[in-house]
């Protein structure tokens, strides 16, 4: 490993949390009330939601706020990424009107065991459903018509035969649902099975309630919220995309001419329920006068196209299965476990050097946009 990714990238959740607490004593040098926070979650005493904060210091114009590891082990690039942002943008910004908001590992569990769900099996960008009172049980009944796909029932005996079979039960579900349908299945999330994947979770995460208070704290505090949630797996290999959230209705060119940015995606609210940077368009209109930038920020690793969506669909479903039900083989448990961290943390250095310098570029091109910079 390169000196270049040994000072961004960390092997466990423990060194990144320290690594990013001591960004603080360099914070405080422009924001002297900046504060470190360190919230417990869940069942576990030292699994940390970790936030450094601080107002302008003069008025509260802007304030940037970054987050990360929203789903676990993706934390690990978000955490770089806040690196970088530390390293090479805090001396270009004016403590005067911008306050700052940084957020390591809002999934610490997931983080540290290097899985992308919390302790519940829970998808946090599923649980954060506006109104649960109008969420139907069967509010993706592909997914149901289909559960055999994607809720583990067994023991993975043969990974070879394995996939034969799940190869054989897509192609089913594929004459059934259509390309469209089996990716709304899995896109979507779900509400019923516990154990399967992309679960939303029958009740809101404690993760969930800390952002809804960050995000109300934020909208009502500043005048404008610039917010970069980092992610990785989905979009090109070795690139950042940026993901805006389906309330955002401005057309892709005019984002791309506005920001400058190569990759831009756009989800739909139609097609995903209880994601958060919905949900914090959603509680923005509490605050009609705050204006608000909100998206995804996503670093490729397995590609685009049909194959790369299997590939990735397999990765999920099989690091689940092996999570509930284990493995037989030593070789197959390590194979299914080298696949989720390819997709999600990969540990080439080629990819770890792309992400700091896309990071670098993303961080740069929305600051700009957003006149910060």
């Amino acid at each position: 490993m390169s000196s270049t990714t040994k000072h961004y990238f960390s092997q466990d959740f423990e060194q990144s949390r320290e690594t990013f607490r001591g960004h603080l004593e360099k914070i405080k040098k422009k924001w002297p009330d900046a504060e470190l926070t360190s919230t417990s979650i869940g069942k576990e005493q030292d699994n940390t939601i970790d936030m450094i904060y601080s107002q302008a210091t003069g008025k509260n114009e802007n304030v940037i706020f970054m987050s990360s590891g929203e789903h676990g082990i993706e934390g690990y690039a978000g955490a770089a990424s806040i690196h970088v942002f530390v390293d090479e943008f805090l001396d270009k910004i004016d403590p005067e009107n911008n306050g700052i908001c940084l957020i390591h590992a809002l999934n610490p569990w997931g983080m540290r065991n290097f899985r992308r769900v919390t302790e519940n099996n829970v998808d946090l960008n599923r649980n954060y459903v506006y109104n649960r009172s109008e969420l139907l049980e069967d509010v993706n009944k592909k997914y149901e018509n289909e559960e055999e796909l994607f809720v583990p029932s067994h023991t993975i005996k043969d990974l070879k035969k394995e996939k034969a079979k799940l190869y054989t039960d897509l192609s089913k579900a594929l004459a059934r649902e259509g390309y469209s349908g089996v990716k709304q299945a899995k896109g979507m999330g779900q509400f019923e099975f516990e154990k399967g994947v992309y679960y939303g979770g029958k009740n809101v995460e404690e993760n969930t309630l800390f952002l809804k208070r960050v995000q109300q704290d934020l909208l009502g505090n500043f005048q404008r919220v610039i917010h970069m949630d980092w992610h990785t797996a989905l979009g090109p290999s070795n690139e950042v995309a940026m993901v805006l959230p389906g309330t955002d209705s401005r057309d892709t060119e005019e984002v791309k001419d506005k920001y400058g940015m190569k990759n831009i995606v756009r989800s739909s609210t139609d097609t995903i329920k209880g994601d958060s940077n919905n949900h914090f368009y959603l509680v923005k209109e509490d605050y009609p006068e705050t204006y608000l930038f909100s998206a995804l920020f996503e670093f490729g690793t397995f590609g685009e196209g049909k194959k790369a969506e299997l590939r990735e669909l397999m990765t999920i479903v099989f690091e689940n299965q092996l999570y509930w039900e284990g493995a037989e083989k030593e070789e197959d448990r390590q194979y299914i476990m080298d696949e989720f961290m390819a997709m999600f943390y990969p540990q080439e250095e080629e990819w770890q050097e792309d992400v700091i310098k896309e990071a670098r570029y993303a961080i740069e091109s929305l600051l700009k946009g957003e006149k910060v910079l």
